[in-house]
């Protein structure tokens, strides 16, 4: 593979999707919020930058992965950000969480000077960032998708087109509700079968085979019968998703009740202090248990 790779935040997701990229053969320079994570990528070859316009300025690619709409709009628009940086041609993969609003408007900015912009958040976690095994879920121009595709295939196993600009946010706010409400839904069930004296194992066995079984109740019901926590994906970026699907409802003028109630637990969860905990952390709110060291 070639190409120069402009690759931005290099946290939990991005470290793992930045090193396979790597290992695939592209150039890679890299920027983060705090240089002590950019200067591991040092002794693998990649270029560490001072900034994001060294890091975007004559590469054919950015991918970007930060926090929410407030870092991404600092990445994308500040007077030495992104779209003031890069060349016209180069495609912006923006695999962050954002608001569908924030992702059109950046669409339209990118389109303006010549770039092209794919809002192209992922499902899946750390484990799944590590394997290569991400769900990218694309808006955007197709013909943007067909050329960034190799970096995709390298990151992940699928990349699915939504729609236009602002789609691929708004399929990753439901794919996330959905993962919240469930969540919440799995701490009450470990919770009534621990009271009921229930051993973990078959009852774990069993809810996998079941028709909830899944991905997700493979990874969590462990971490809640066992109460491991350590994070795959933290509660307090869940309960910010959360807050922005429960804002695009209302403007869309739809009631979302049990998004609603999830998220109440999960701001509960994050008010406490478990914000930097796995999301599945919520099993604490709907208990009332708390950590050991709390």
């Amino acid at each position: 593979m070639t190409g120069t790779v402009a690759f931005l935040g290099l946290g939990a997701m991005g470290a793992p999707m930045a090193r396979n990229l790597m290992k695939a053969g592209f150039s890679l320079r890299v920027w983060n919020r705090g240089p002590e994570r950019a200067r591991a990528f040092e002794q693998s070859g990649a270029i560490v930058c001072a900034s994001i316009a060294e890091a975007v300025r004559g590469a054919s690619f950015v991918v970007s992965i930060v926090a929410d709409d407030e870092a991404t709009r600092a990445v994308m628009l500040d007077a030495e950000g992104v779209l003031a940086s890069a060349a016209p041609g180069t495609v912006v993969i923006d695999s962050s969480t954002n608001t569908p609003a924030l992702a059109r408007s950046l669409a339209q900015a990118a389109t303006a000077r010549g770039i092209s912009y794919l809002d192209a958040p992922v499902s899946g976690s750390v484990p799944q960032a590590t394997s290569g095994e991400l769900v990218f879920m694309v808006g955007g121009d197709s013909s943007a998708l067909t050329v960034a595709e190799p970096l995709l295939a390298v990151m992940g196993r699928q990349a699915i087109l939504i729609g236009p600009s602002g789609h691929g946010a708004t399929i990753k706010l439901i794919n996330n509700m959905l993962s919240a409400v469930m969540n919440t839904a799995l701490a009450e069930a470990v919770m009534l079968a621990r009271a009921a004296g229930l051993d973990p194992e078959p009852v774990t066995q069993l809810l996998n085979e079941g028709p909830a079984g899944s991905r997700l109740t493979r990874t969590k019901l462990p971490k809640n019968f066992r109460r491991d926590f350590s994070p795959q994906f933290q509660l307090a970026l869940m309960e910010k998703d959360m807050r922005y699907f429960i804002a695009l409802a209302q403007e869309l003028d739809r009631p979302v009740p049990l998004a609603s109630l999830a998220r109440s637990q999960l701001q509960a969860a994050r008010i406490a202090g478990l914000g930097e905990l796995d999301v599945s952390a919520v099993y604490y709110q709907v208990t009332g248990e708390r950590p050991a060291q709390a």
